[in-house]
């Protein structure tokens, strides 16, 4: 039998949905039987997808309306309700005098938003230059700079002026703010094994990561390694990643959508295709 390709990102908001593949003792699969996984970044996991080399992928929101023939794993997203830390723009004048913006490469969904806020309601033109997500070198060659995930928790906030993107997108909109998803190939869907209820793998790995002591464990894990304390780690996990792929997320994803073609920040996207992974169908919702 041969195992699905999963492509995952390198972050630290990623850990919990990890949780069985990395720990599969507590799983209720052999995930060795029927998975192989990989990390890393955002915008990677798109192209893994697009390119083949990956049948399952937690890709940026934005990614989906370029890669033609995925289905959306249901229930399971990494979203925010509230200020989510790790999507920032630094900047050192205020948003109506940023002329020009250095963009995070390993980014799609939060270029896009950064492109909608300042089109739809910062107002003004601005020249974005894609860079490697290093704020100094940004801000050295610009009057703000995009950052996103661990770089981006990692920040001296109090050096400069900083905008939370989820923050400003929720405060405009009223709505939750999607960053990605796990979608899969709809060949790798048709082809998976008919025992294999891929919803529930993913939605119980998100379930199981998410319990109080392995909470604790990743944030023992996890705070050493980026520099952070481990109640920061924990905070961020709990109160500022939201992790299910509700009503409230779908609706801000497709007032993203709508706000992103508006502005040229994406193409139109295709209606939402979820998998129906009982049947090895999709169905559109």
């Amino acid at each position: 039998m041969k195992r699905l390709r999963i492509s995952a990102i390198s972050y630290l908001n990623t850990a919990p949905l990890m949780w069985d593949f990395e720990h599969p003792e507590a799983a209720s699969f052999d995930s060795a039987s029927y998975f192989d996984f990989s990390y890393t970044l955002p915008s990677q996991c798109a192209t893994s997808l697009r390119e083949g080399s990956a049948d399952i992928g937690i890709i940026p929101a934005a990614a989906y309306v370029s890669i033609p023939h995925l289905a959306i794993l249901p229930g399971v997203t990494i979203a925010s309700r509230r200020a989510v830390r790790s999507i920032l723009l630094i900047s050192k004048v205020p948003p109506e005098k940023i002329q020009t913006v250095a963009l995070d490469t390993s980014s799609m969904t939060s270029v896009a938003l950064t492109k909608v806020l300042f089109t739809k309601w910062w107002g003004g033109t601005r020249r974005f230059k894609p860079m490697a997500p290093n704020i100094e070198a940004m801000l050295k060659q610009c009057d703000a700079g995009l950052v996103i995930g661990d770089p981006a928790l990692q920040v001296d906030r109090s050096r400069y002026i900083t905008y939370d993107l989820a923050e400003e997108w929720i405060r405009l909109t009223g709505k939750p703010f999607v960053f990605a998803f796990w979608a899969v190939r709809q060949a790798a869907l048709k082809a998976a094994p008919c025992d294999l209820d891929l919803a529930t793998v993913f939605q119980e790995s998100r379930d199981h990561g998410l319990r109080p002591e392995n909470l604790d464990r990743m944030a023992r894990e996890w705070g050493p390694r980026l520099g952070l304390a481990q109640d920061a780690v924990k905070g961020y996990l709990t109160e500022n990643i939201h992790y299910y792929l509700d009503p409230d997320c779908l609706e801000g994803m497709k007032l993203f959508y709508q706000y992103a073609h508006d502005c040229d920040a994406l193409p139109s996207a295709p209606p939402l295709l979820f998998a129906d992974l009982d049947v090895a169908k999709a169905a559109v919702i």
